[in-house]
Order: structure tokens, then sequence, then C-alpha cells
């Protein structure tokens, strides 16, 4: 199976923060967030695989700093790595109020998808070429993390990449 570049899928969504979307405290809800990063990370990983994927893990997801109403958000979904049926999806979201504002970043996550046959098994996806130095840094940066998903999986033991 032929490599693909990270550019190839790579997704970048914007939302604007609403009154709906907040807590009492005028910050974006926890959970609207997750939503959003979960199908900004869907899209990225199913334009990898060219076929449906669905969400297996999610971790490493932080909350850098709070976003509140009327800010805009960004999240950028990235392939950091693909394994046998699986692959990690990094997403990076950053807010800012005003066009003048400075950006910054609001939160990380790191998931996991699985490539579907129309059955629900898992199937092989391509591999991902990393061309930057920040993308092979993040491809190696992806196996450790997995490492460790694995080792906290009940009778499970590590797979090979």
């Amino acid at each position: 199976m032929e490599g693909k570049s990270v550019r190839f899928s790579q997704v970048m969504t914007t939302q604007l923060v609403l009154p709906n979307d907040t807590n009492q405290l005028g910050n974006l809800l926890g959970g609207t967030l997750m939503h959003w990063i979960d199908i900004a990370a869907a899209i990225c990983a199913k334009q990898h695989a060219g076929r449906v994927c669905v969400t297996a893990s999610v971790d490493g997801l932080t909350f850098h700093h709070p976003i509140k109403l009327g800010e805009i958000v960004t999240l950028q979904a990235s392939v950091n790595r693909a394994f046998r049926t699986s692959m990690e999806i990094g997403v990076l979201v950053t807010a800012r109020g005003e066009a003048s504002d400075p950006v910054r970043r609001a939160n990380t996550a790191y998931l996991t998808f699985v490539a579907i046959d129309s059955q629900g098994r898992p199937v092989s996806v391509p591999p991902v070429v990393p061309e930057t130095e920040e993308e092979h840094r993040r491809y190696a940066e992806a196996l450790a993390r997995r490492e460790l998903r694995l080792q906290h999986r009940p009778g499970r033991a590590p797979a090979q990449p």
C-alpha cells in the first residue's frame, strides 16, 4: 500500500463560540469542544484511509486556556502516524477574540481512529510519509503514545507498528 503525506489529509475547521456553546461562566463547554475535535479528526482519518473510520480512543486531551463566548476557534487535524488498521490523529485548537488579537493555543488532543469495512471490520490503512522535521517528530511521538496506550490495556501486549 502506497504511503500518503500528512498534508494529503490535513483538515482545518473554524467555529464561532455562540451562547448555546457556553457554560455559566461564558466559557466554551468542554463537551462541545470535544465534539468539534472528534469531527475534525474523523474527517482527517477518513481522508487518509479513504473510507469510514471510527473513534477508538481519545487521549492527551489537554485544556490549556478557556475559550470565551464570541471567540473564533480553529481546529487543525493531522494524521501523526498510521499503524496497520489504526491512525493517531493530532488536533491543535487555537482561539482568538478580535482579528487583531493574538492567536493562542487553547487545546491539544490525540485520537486513535480505526478504518472499517462495510461489515464494521478493521481494514488496513496507508502508511504516513512524514516530510518535515515537525512531522517526523510527531510520527516518532505517536509510536511512544501508542505503546503507552497498549500497556494500559488488560491482557494485551504492545503490538508491532
